[in-house]
């Protein structure tokens, strides 16, 4: 088979073995027509990635030929400088994924206005798959989103967006904005270093997975009202406020994550009071509890690193207002930062308030705090039910990394 006679049926089983950047092959070697017609090579429509000239114009021209397709567009490595961009549904935006935490190579697109919204809006982008790309917001502006869903209602048709190992790093606001967004997954991907949250979400039946949020300077995830959630087996370190924190939201499964050195609780889940008018006709006004979330498996170290050693932020689990919580299997430990640095906490294990049906069982806890395991503030309904915690208070005598 030479380069010519490389079909779709090939860059698909490509795309399926390991990720859609890999069925790229087939195009950047001098694939046939038909592949020509589906996959856009952003350079073709003028895009430079030399790190100097505006490229807006370029790739927004591709994208919208890839909208007229439904096809895709491929950014080949470099540095494209951009204003706002907006994806077509059903398209997708492919680079090869090259980055770590230090600066490297690979396909990145970076802001270059500071009055833009976000840099990538995928907010009427139904169907769409972004894979493989670094997104940098070189700290340009005020409240500049990475990656953007900013939608009034849900409407009658699923967000299904997908985002594929992928960077987003250094926006002023927040890495990935998903407001009224339904049926997304976010995987393989590093969303650190931004203004805001790593992510802030207000939709429904996501899938977070195999993700670093890090650094951030709001929480690693922020979930307001969300239902049907699932955040598994992240790394959501150093961010300035919690790991996880949910408002509000419902049918939460968190499983198997590592939370570390998060500036506040690393968990909380705490009521929402719904003021928001365009929420009519779907989430009732007024105080709005968390229900039905089961908590397993995560191990939770060194939270509350900027909160008062006396606040209820000072802990590894804040619980308030929830109803059927499930928290079973966690392991928690107090410390300190890498290198011997900084003070210990956090002061308390986990703290409770207003609780009903809600279980908090078989964790280990030994040296989870520096004053108390289980601080409990009462006010709980029927049902809450503390046991088979066992720990200790104190500081851990092996330093970890």
């Amino acid at each position: 088979m030479n380069g010519n006679e490389i079909g779709r049926r090939v860059m698909a089983r490509r795309a399926a073995a390991g990720g859609m950047w890999l069925g790229l092959g087939a195009f950047a070697a001098g694939g046939g027509e038909e592949d020509k017609a589906t996959w856009l090579d952003a350079s073709r429509f003028g895009a430079k990635g030399n790190g100097k000239t505006d490229d807006t114009k370029a790739l927004q021209a591709a994208l919208d030929a890839a909208g007229e397709k439904r096809g895709g567009v491929f950014v080949p490595p470099g540095v494209y400088l951009s204003s706002e961009l907006h994806m077509r549904p059903y398209t997708a935006l492919v680079g090869i994924p090259v980055f770590s935490d230090k600066p490297t190579g690979g396909s990145k697109i970076r802001l270059a206005d500071e009055r833009a919204s976000c840099l990538l809006n995928v907010t009427e982008a139904f169907g769409a798959t972004i894979e493989g790309l670094t997104f940098e917001g070189a700290r340009l502006g005020k409240e500049v989103h990475g990656l953007m869903v900013y939608r009034r209602v849900y409407g009658q048709q699923y967000q299904q967006l997908h985002i594929n190992c992928c960077k987003v790093t250094g926006f002023s606001g927040t890495g990935v904005m998903l407001r009224y967004a339904s049926c997304f997954s976010i995987r393989h991907s590093m969303i650190t270093h931004n203004g805001g949250d790593g992510i802030r979400c207000f939709g429904w039946d996501g899938f977070v997975m195999d993700n670093q949020l890090s650094g951030n300077g709001g929480c690693g995830w922020e979930g307001t009202m969300g239902i049907a959630i699932q955040l598994t087996g992240n790394r959501i370190e150093w961010n300035r406020k919690s790991g996880i924190r949910v408002a509000g939201g419902w049918l939460y499964t968190i499983t198997g994550n590592s939370i570390d050195r998060s500036g506040t609780s690393a968990i909380a889940l705490v009521t929402h009071e719904n003021a928001d008018p365009t929420t009519d006709g779907y989430m009732p006004k007024g105080m709005l509890p968390v229900q039905h979330v089961a908590v397993t498996g995560n191990f939770i170290y060194r939270s509350g690193k900027l909160a008062e050693p006396e606040s209820h932020d000072s802990s590894q689990v804040l619980l308030d207002g929830a109803l059927g919580v499930t928290i079973v299997g966690n392991t928690l430990i107090s410390g300190h930062d890498d290198f011997g640095q900084g003070t210990y906490t956090p002061s308390y294990g986990f703290v409770c308030k207003s609780l009903t049906n809600c279980v908090i069982a078989n964790n280990a806890m030994h040296d989870a705090a520096l004053k108390q395991l289980v601080l409990d503030l009462g006010g709980h309904g029927e049902g809450f039910i503390v046991k088979d915690n066992p720990g200790r208070v104190g500081r851990p005598p092996i330093e970890l990394a």
